[in-house]
């Protein structure tokens, strides 16, 4: 057994399957994808450093979770499409390792991004007065530091129990690395990893979807107790925030219970599919959505559009 683990230098993919020349329009969709979450992305972005007014709190951490929309995206879409081009598909182990940094770090930040905008959402409608007293922009940016650095501290731990574990194997039955596949390749006792990985999952899932269950709770309550105007605002305000955060739980199952339980009855196409769904839809669903139901960000990024539409048919004319 000592003897093959030092010969392993990378890990094989086996879950991808030869495509012929389709291979070649799965690139094309990919990379057209990954170009549009980049654009969207980017453009929210620049929208809310460059505009004033919105230089509040609810639009820091919008902020933030464009930015790890980014960051999450970029940790496997440049990757992705390799592997699609590619006949043979294999990984090093230290890209392996930084895929999954990259992957389980994102995953982590959107949960807490999403669970420090949802108590803001709380704070926001169950106590308006207090509002910016409770909730200043050194708090915001404060918050939006803890929820950066805490995901950054616990995969690197969690990174180190799984490569200092002994592998009997390199076959990963994924499209991409993940570490319960690393695990599961282990021939020692995986009781530390295993541990870990449920106080880490409390930690970075079940605490946060329980302080977004409490201040939706809240909400609801003021919200039937409230006035018509209260119930506009709350449904405004939560409705984006509560359609990303179904897409990325939903997203999240698909991919634990990949992890967790034997997939071979599904047709391949399909598990591909739900593996990445987290990792390709949320990227762009999310700042598409904001961008279409958050008011003042619409506006303005209509006045962008409008105003470059503007400025060249003035070239236009001038030309003419």
């Amino acid at each position: 057994v000592q003897l093959w683990l030092t010969r392993i230098s990378y890990f094989i993919l086996s879950a991808y399957f030869d495509t012929g020349n389709f291979k070649y329009l799965y690139f094309t969709i990919v990379m057209y994808l990954y170009a549009l979450i980049i654009s969207v992305n980017v453009l929210l972005i620049v929208v809310i450093c460059m505009n004033r007014s919105l230089h509040e709190p609810m639009y820091m951490f919008l902020c933030s979770l464009f930015v790890n929309e980014l960051y999450g995206s970029t940790g496997l879409f440049p990757f992705l499409l390799v592997q699609i081009l590619s006949d043979i598909h294999t990984v090093s182990v230290s890209w392996c390792y930084m895929e999954i940094f990259c992957v389980y770090s994102y995953g982590c930040v959107e949960y807490l991004n999403l669970a420090i905008m949802s108590y803001d959402r709380y704070l926001s409608i169950c106590y308006p007065l207090q509002y910016n007293t409770l909730m200043t922009s050194n708090k915001a940016l404060i918050l939006i530091i803890i929820i950066w650095l805490f995901p950054i501290l616990a995969i690197v731990v969690l990174i180190s129990l799984s490569a200092s574990l002994q592998l009997c194997g390199n076959i990963i039955n994924k499209v991409y690395c993940g570490n319960y596949a690393i695990v599961k390749l282990a021939c020692a006792d995986t009781k530390v990893n295993n541990v870990y990985g449920l106080i880490y999952t409390v930690i970075s899932v079940i605490i946060p979807l329980v302080l977004i269950l409490y201040t939706y709770m809240r909400i609801l309550k003021v919200c039937f107790s409230g006035s018509k105007q209260t119930r506009q605002k709350a449904v405004s305000t939560c409705t984006p925030h509560l359609a990303s955060l179904l897409n990325f739980s939903f997203g999240c199952c698909f991919q634990i219970l990949q992890s967790r339980f034997d997939m071979s009855s599904v047709p391949s196409m399909l598990d591909i599919l739900l593996s990445l769904y987290f990792l390709t839809c949320q990227p762009f669903f999310t700042p598409v959505l904001y961008g279409l139901k958050m008011s003042k960000i619409r506006i303005i990024c209509k006045h962008l559009l409008c105003g470059k539409v503007q400025v060249n048919q003035h070239i236009c004319a001038v030309k003419n």
